[in-house]
């Protein structure tokens, strides 16, 4: 097995700048590459934590639930509130929409399910904005909208959320 290199502190910020490169060019798995290798040098990295965030997004469409669940990890990581939950619904509106474009059966429900999600954490990320900052508002916008052209998407599976009766 090859042991990686460390990558210097120094280089961090031109490192950043070609992660975002990547992603603007469509290649999340190299911008996850190097936003690992800045936070290997700079554990508290904040910037390579969203960049990394946003990438592993990215890849939902291509990827499984592991990845979900790591940039949910990493959501926890934010010295913000307002990042964690702007950040937290930009994950669950992205999985949202790879579910949709995936297609298929059983794939309404539990997007619908992920874009309620997002809606909920854009109204929590818009309660403790910063001032001038109507991000959360605009994506919160974005899922209303999606709902309004995709109807199926508002229904929701009675028997999933039901408690079990025992005799």
């Amino acid at each position: 097995m090859f042991e990686l290199k460390r990558l210097s502190t120094t280089a961090i910020p031109s490192a950043l700048a070609k992660a975002e490169r990547y992603r603007l060019l469509n290649e999340p798995e190299e911008a996850q590459s190097i936003c690992e290798d800045v936070l290997h040098a700079d554990p508290s990295n904040a910037d390579a934590v969203r960049t990394l965030i946003l990438a592993l997004t990215d890849s939902f469409p291509h990827q499984d639930g592991k990845t979900v669940s790591r940039a949910q990890h990493l959501v926890a990581q934010l010295p913000s509130e307002y990042e964690r939950a702007y950040f937290g619904g930009l994950v669950a509106e992205r999985r949202a929409r790879a579910l949709l474009s995936k297609g298929g059966p059983g794939r309404t429900l539990p997007a619908g399910d992920w874009l309620r999600e997002a809606m909920r954490a854009f109204e929590r990320a818009e309660g403790v904005k910063p001032a001038d900052n109507d991000d959360a508002l605009l994506r919160w916008n974005a899922c209303a909208r999606l709902f309004q052209r995709h109807p199926e998407l508002m229904a929701v599976d009675d028997e999933r959320t039901a408690p079990v009766m025992l005799e």
